[in-house]
């Protein structure tokens, strides 16, 4: 993708998704971590039910500590991935207490040092509570961002990487969510709504598949 391409592209994103916040319901930096552990391989909205019931009474680290590894996952056996996720959280929270004072660390290097925490869910926690810029690569974005040209990567960090070189640092944490509500909306992983697309003159991946049906 040109210069002239992503900038066009970039402009239609925040034009379409303007004020694009995240989907998960959270009220502290601790439910936000919480959330995006559970988030892995599992829909926004599953989590959200999963956790309005969780928070009710185990809102902390202090207060998840109190739930043993099997009364955890069965709150959270909807989700996934509930053994380790359930693991992963007890963990971390205890790390946090133990080590960070009972506060979700702002520094990155301390935040991927946390159980469950990788580079996504920690570039998440970055921009979203810390109001950081940083561009968490999930699935949405990865898809969204390679099939439109503003990246060619096959991983989520070389993706990652490529976005920031292609994106001003003042957009990173906005151009996550409006690649994501793309992603949700749009250009979903099967089928693809092309045809509705705003982004679709400026699609590697429209193109080509223009291209294929001559």
């Amino acid at each position: 993708m040109d210069k002239q391409a992503r900038e066009g592209a970039l402009k239609v994103l925040s034009e379409v998704y303007a004020g694009a916040r995240p989907a998960l319901q959270y009220e502290t930096a601790y439910e936000l971590l919480v959330a995006v552990i559970l988030s892995a391989q599992c829909t926004d909205e599953r989590v959200n039910k999963v956790t309005a019931e969780l928070f009710k009474e185990h809102a902390t680290p202090e207060a998840m500590l109190t739930l043993s590894q099997e009364e955890l996952e069965k709150y959270i056996f909807s989700c996934g991935l509930y053994r380790s996720k359930a693991a992963h959280i007890l963990s971390a929270s205890r790390d946090i207490i133990e080590k960070f004072g009972g506060k979700v660390p702002e520094d990155f290097k301390s935040l991927k040092s946390l159980a469950g925490v990788g580079q996504k869910t920690a570039n998440v926690v970055s921009s979203v509570w810390f109001d950081k810029d940083a561009i968490a690569v999930d699935t949405h974005v990865f898809r969204v961002s390679n099939r439109l040209g503003l990246a060619d990567a096959n991983t989520p960090l070389k993706t990652e990487e490529q976005l920031k070189e292609a994106i001003p640092q003042k957009n990173w944490s906005e151009a996550h969510h409006w690649l994501i509500w793309h992603g949700r909306r749009v250009c979903h992983s099967q089928r693809p709504d092309c045809g509705n697309c705003p982004l679709s003159e400026y699609c590697d991946y429209y193109k080509k598949r223009e291209q294929d049906k001559e």
